[in-house]
């Protein structure tokens, strides 16, 4: 026994630090104490109620056959003389639900004030204080509608200059392919006059270059008729 404990080497008792290895140790002796403990129930016939939480929170237990953990627990405090605190929760639930009933009827009779309804037996202090509520209340309704006016006129302002920018933008686009397109009529037209004084020419093959030819062309041409001579 001693050479074995020697070769397994001495484990030190305390928390295992890495969390993979905790839960795997857990898991372990988690069985083994089980098993140890279904055996000690049954070879002793012992009545064994076993509880156990995890680190992570999950539960794991084993009670004597036919008992149930209840029962075990209920023996343990007679045993010991000890007892778990109940709490009725029925009654706590009644006052709760009491205390929810007194504060809807209060809320009710509030609201049936400020709509008014059921004016009759409201005191005059009461009833001047909830003028001045009302009053304080229509203002920041007030307030609040203005508010909602003002930002719904922004947006109308805005939505005003986007439009004109984009009908400027519009406008110039118009300009601007309008100018294009008269520059490519005049172009097409300085086009046309070229080839109609290039067929002229072939129609009048005069001598020379042609620049004279359009020189001549453009000289005015009269005639100059000579009076006769009179006979004396």
């Amino acid at each position: 026994m001693k050479k074995e404990e020697m070769g397994r080497g001495k484990i030190p008792i305390k928390r295992i630090e890495n969390q993979t290895t905790r839960q795997v140790t857990f898991s372990k002796r988690r069985a083994g104490l089980l098993k140890k403990t279904h055996e000690l129930s049954v070879l002793c016939d012992a009545q064994i109620g076993l509880i156990i939480f995890s680190s992570t929170g999950k539960m794991c237990q084993y009670c004597s056959e036919p008992f149930r953990m209840e029962q075990i627990i209920e023996r343990y405090q007679k045993a010991t003389g000890s007892s778990i605190p109940e709490h009725d929760s029925r009654e706590q639930l009644y006052g709760e639900l009491a205390m929810l009933k007194k504060e809807t009827r209060r809320l009710q009779v509030n609201m049936r004030r400020y709509t008014g309804e059921d004016m009759t037996s409201i005191p005059f202090e009461d009833l001047a204080q909830l003028e001045l509520q009302l009053e304080h209340s229509v203002a920041k309704v007030r307030d609040r509608k203005n508010e909602l006016l003002q930002q719904q006129l922004e947006n109308l302002r805005r939505k005003e200059r986007m439009l004109e920018e984009e009908n400027s933008n519009m406008y110039r686009w118009i300009q601007e392919q309008r100018a294009a397109v008269e520059y490519q009529q005049a172009a097409m037209e300085g086009k046309a006059v070229a080839v109609e004084q290039h067929q002229v020419l072939e129609q009048f093959p005069f001598c020379g270059e042609p620049s004279s030819v359009l020189q001549l062309a453009t000289i005015p041409y009269h005639l100059h008729l000579s009076q006769p001579s009179s006979i004396n």
